[in-house]
């Protein structure tokens, strides 16, 4: 018996560490130690929570404490992470998010449930909740002066390109009506305080504007998600004939580069600093007075260093304004200089490391045209 539980033991092992069950399955994540006994998937324990919720369509080991009989190593060998991936993710829309270890549950858990439950991309041509170009229904937005979340209807439309939103049922005018090519959606569940709070994010007169959403269900909140990234990418195809598939791709929703608190002074360099909660997305460089604002109270366009900017750690020698937080970051642009403190050196290294990234890109052309409107406006 021993024999044998280590002869399967060996077998699991050589399946374990062949090169494609090295990420997990699902998210991405180095060094799974959990498997599906039943899809023949390697996933991290993360994954395996959400799997174990589907236990009419996924049962779960860990490869390290559980015990695996031969029968089970076996499919394993048989199936493992190529074989099951190039079943269930055979047919990938190529604008639908697919999320990584560092997304929130409910796009991860949509993700899974998508694949193996809902069997979503198996067969090709295959009609989707998300993919026929008109989405309409309520979402439950909060308030932008008394922070209620109240039912509103939203209309998403790839013929008229735009989103919309009604106060009541019956209304037959938006409140808003925005081109889809200026939205963007990011995922915000620890800011919006429920799991499926959505922040969708649009330009108006070039200024950014925050809407804040969630529903109860978190297949429809994602799957408004993703139904807003085909009307952009469907919408971006006709207005750039000529630009690839992931060069479109690579335009649709995005996730902010950095949020978090930070204070700041204002351009005499001798005012208080004033704690504000910030958002860096891309090269805007957003700050609020509360995270939840519908407006910035101002913005900040970070371009790159060959034009004249850099991040630099520490405030200039000389700095008046009282600050309670001594971690200093000197944003310089052509123009002027910002300074911003952070509350531990934590922080500020990952502040340092975002603007980093975003300095040391080169420009793009339509970038060029949003920091001139920033240097017209200041």
């Amino acid at each position: 018996m021993a024999g044998g539980n280590e002869r399967s033991m060996r077998a699991l092992k050589e399946v374990w560490k062949r090169a494609e069950n090295s990420l997990c399955a699902d998210c991405g994540k180095p060094d799974p130690d959990w498997a599906s006994s039943t899809l023949g998937v390697f996933i991290c324990l993360s994954c395996s929570g959400i799997h174990r919720n589907i236990p009419s369509i996924s049962k779960v080991k860990s490869l390290k404490m559980d015990h695996w009989d031969d029968a089970q190593v076996q499919f394993l060998a048989k199936h493992g992470n190529a074989v099951t991936k190039a079943k269930y993710e055979a047919h990938i829309p190529i604008y639908y998010y697919q999320p990584t270890y560092n997304d929130c549950q409910v796009l991860r858990e949509q993700w899974i449930r998508a694949k193996y439950e809902r069997k979503e991309f198996t067969e090709p041509g295959k009609q989707l909740p998300y993919s026929d170009g008109v989405k309409e229904g309520i979402l439950w937005k909060r308030g932008r002066d008394n922070g209620q979340f109240l039912p509103r209807k939203f209309l998403l439309s790839e013929r008229e390109g735009c989103l919309k939103y009604f106060t009541k049922q019956d209304a037959k005018e938006p409140k808003i009506n925005v081109k889809i090519d200026v939205i963007n959606a990011t995922f915000q569940p620890e800011k919006i305080g429920n799991p499926n709070g959505l922040q969708i994010t649009y330009l108006k007169d070039n200024k950014t504007r925050n809407i804040f959403v969630y529903h109860e269900s978190g297949k429809e909140v994602v799957d408004w998600f993703n139904a807003i990234r085909s009307v952009q990418f469907h919408y971006l195809k006709v207005a750039f004939p000529i630009a690839s598939d992931n060069e479109i791709k690579n335009r649709l929703t995005r996730n902010f580069l950095k949020e978090g608190y930070m204070e700041k002074t204002g351009p005499k360099q001798r005012e208080a600093f004033k704690k504000r909660w910030f958002t860096l997305d891309h090269r805007r460089l957003m700050y609020f007075k509360d995270p939840l604002d519908a407006f910035a109270k101002g913005e900040v366009f970070v371009g790159s260093r060959e034009n004249g900017y850099s991040v630099q750690k520490g405030l200039p020698s000389g700095t008046q304004g009282n600050f309670s937080w001594h971690y200093g970051i000197t944003i310089v642009t052509p123009d002027r200089e910002y300074l911003f403190t952070c509350e531990t050196e934590t922080d500020q290294l990952e502040w340092i490391k975002a603007f980093t990234s975003v300095i040391n890109q080169p420009m793009t052309p339509q970038e060029y045209a949003i920091e001139a409107y920033f240097k017209f406006k200041s």
